[in-house]
């Protein structure tokens, strides 16, 4: 029997993704979703490739991430002319 308490997960950083040329550590067997949030963007406002593939974005919490994955992230930008 357990005893009562805290259950604590460790995460322990023992991947790679290289982000837009930047190596990122990151846990292993984690998806896609959870990465763009670790990086505290607006999943919104960007697209990703990983791979050199289009990751869609209504499949970002079903794509797992390995050691080794590339990715490039592009900000979608507002503005232009104002007549």
């Amino acid at each position: 029997m357990r005893s009562a308490g805290f259950l604590f997960l460790l995460y322990t950083f023992d991947m790679t993704v290289v982000v837009n040329g930047d190596p990122k550590e990151f846990p292993s067997g984690r998806s896609l979703a959870a990465f763009i949030e670790h990086l505290g963007l607006k999943g919104d406002r960007i697209a990703v490739e990983l791979n050199r593939e289009i990751a869609p974005r209504s499949r970002w919490t079903e794509i797992s991430l390995a050691d080794g994955d590339r990715l490039e992230i592009v900000h979608f930008v507002g503005g232009g002319l104002d007549y």
